[in-house]
């Protein structure tokens, strides 16, 4: 029986017809398709999209290999480890067609997810994995974010044309589409061919959102790579060079995408202003607004904690807090045989290990920090847990010098295995949800939303969503950031003195001296947080700013 694409009826005023391409999706713990934040963001938006019912259809790879699982070594450090990936709930669309990578044709399978399988919008997911392939083809949807150059820009066009054909080949009748990230910029020049190689008509169509501030999430490469690729399809690199203004032979992704889309987000108030500083001197680019990334409530939110912050019952909010700590013990106990108490302040550094999120932050100052969460009276337990780069192994370093450092510490711990069920433990389970990461490098960070719905607070640097939210003292914590523009290790002295600060001198005695207080901060977070960090009014944001605007 031949594949019949009929998603269910969009509501009245979502009815523009939206495609949503991205390299990584979060939608459920069973499907490895995602990294970090970009795929966290990703999937609340389908989900939000499916629960408002938005006439919106996402277009992803699907990753043979997944990101990796991290493992253990003998002395606990991590171990990135790679396993085939099957998924019984996909279902085959019979559709193989080909695309042009290198000259030559690569064969691509397309994968559909229903949208009541998971709550999302309907999703398609392409891979390279197939019979029809030789070896090398079929690699290129194997790893999300492979090391090699080649294969990243393989990946690309998979994305970007892979997905621009599917549709076509459905017969979608595509208003818009929306390219979150630059990762497919390839179906910026599809588009281009298909349309007569007008650039306006590609305008017309093609939205853009970029998430990242920090250069290395902006791709670039060589146009001589890219040529030889067939990153520009059938058109000639001359003509693509003199359209997208490119300088020096290199293109930069999301510079092109600026001047392909006619219009463009940041994903927060600052990283919108961040985005248009880092780009707006830059000729024939689209203008660059702000839509702050949220999260989806009905996925992350605890049911009873937020019953009971709805029926004002103190107690019953007490005690589910305390069951749900317990359970994020159970595991930290089951991981590191380390027993926390649920009485103790736990604070919680959770996230993409990278660099500029700074995860060894708070043991920068190791003697005072071993001061504060010694006290007898008054102590803290301390979490972490994140994925590196499977290739970044200053971020690895990074990840096992934390797990030797406070591996003696009974109240410490380092956890493996950070996706979407251990995030969603260690939300529910933490008092405090520390973010620290350097400013204004963080896009937006959306972590801290999800920890605040389940009565976590917020203890961050005043970076990406957290000054749209944050009321210090009331609904979060705040850590001072210096001038950025002093050298990293003259901040991270500075930074890490002011957590420390806020850590003994307003959290601590707030917790244990004033507990009637502290529940005050955890419930007006609780509350503050939505409706506008739910991704609702995210979701809706894109159809209103973004998809419609003319």
């Amino acid at each position: 029986m031949a594949f019949e694409f009929k998603p269910y009826t969009p509501a009245a005023e979502f009815t523009t017809q939206a495609a949503y391409f991205s390299m990584e999706f979060a939608l459920d713990q069973a499907l490895k398709t995602y990294s970090g934040g970009l795929g966290f963001l990703a999937g609340s938006h389908m989900r939000s999209a499916y629960e408002l019912k938005q006439n919106l259809l996402g277009i992803g790879i699907l990753w043979s290999f997944g990101y990796y699982d991290q493992g253990r070594n003998e002395d606990q450090t991590m171990r990135a480890e790679f396993t085939q990936k099957t998924y019984s709930f996909l279902e085959d669309t019979g559709l193989v067609f080909p695309i042009t990578i290198h000259d030559a044709n690569v064969y691509v399978k397309a994968l559909y997810l229903a949208p009541n399988t998971f709550g999302t919008a309907p999703m398609f997911f392409l891979t390279t994995d197939i019979p029809e392939n030789d070896f090398i083809s079929r690699t290129i949807s194997h790893h999300l974010y492979d090391a090699d150059t080649a294969a990243r820009v393989a990946q690309s066009i998979l994305l970007g044309v892979g997905g621009g054909k599917l549709l076509d080949l459905l017969n979608v009748p595509v208003d818009v589409y929306h390219l979150n990230e630059g990762h497919g910029l390839p179906l910026a020049f599809y588009l281009y061919e298909k349309h007569g190689r007008q650039l306006e008509e590609v305008r017309k169509r093609l939205v853009f959102t970029t998430h990242t501030p920090e250069l290395a999430g902006n791709e670039e490469h060589p146009m001589d790579l890219l040529a030889k690729m067939s990153f520009f399809g059938k058109v000639p690199a001359e003509e693509i060079t003199r359209v997208a203004g490119v300088e020096n032979d290199r293109m930069n992704y999301t510079l092109t995408a600026l001047r392909f889309a006619r219009l463009s987000n940041g994903v927060s108030k600052v990283h919108g202003t961040v985005a248009n500083e880092m780009w707006g001197s830059n000729k024939g680019i689209c203008p660059i607004i702000a839509i702050t990334n949220a999260q989806n409530g009905t996925y992350w939110r605890d049911q009873q904690l937020h019953a009971a912050l709805e029926a004002n019952d103190d107690k019953a909010l007490l005690a589910r807090k305390r069951k749900l700590k317990k359970q994020l013990f159970d595991i930290v106990a089951d991981q590191t045989g380390t027993l926390l108490d649920p009485e103790v302040l736990t604070v919680v550094w959770a996230r993409r290990f990278a660099g500029y999120k700074r995860a060894d932050l708070i043991l920068r100052h190791f003697e005072r920090f071993l001061s504060i969460i010694n006290n007898s009276e008054r102590p803290v337990q301390v979490i972490w847990a994140g994925k590196p780069y499977p290739k970044d192994y200053g971020a690895i370093g990074l990840f096992n010098d934390i797990i030797r450092k406070v591996k003696p510490l009974s109240n410490c711990a380092v956890l493996t295995g950070y996706e979407l069920s251990l995030s969603g433990y260690m939300k529910r389970g933490s008092d405090i949800w520390l973010n620290t990461p350097r400013y204004p490098r963080e896009a937006s960070g959306t972590s801290g939303m999800t920890a605040a719905m389940n009565g976590s607070v917020s203890l961050s640097i005043a970076d990406g969503w957290v000054p749209e939210f944050a009321r210090p003292g009331e609904n979060s914590f705040i850590i001072p950031h210096t001038d950025p523009y002093q050298p990293d290790n003259v901040k991270d002295d500075i930074e890490a003195t002011s957590l420390l600060d806020v850590l003994e001198n307003e959290i601590v005695p707030l917790y244990y001296d004033q507990p009637d207080k502290y529940l005050e901060v955890v419930k007006a977070a609780m509350r503050e947080v939505e409706p506008e960090f739910e991704s609702h009014r995210m979701a809706t944001e894109y159809y209103q700013n973004l998809y419609n605007a003319k």
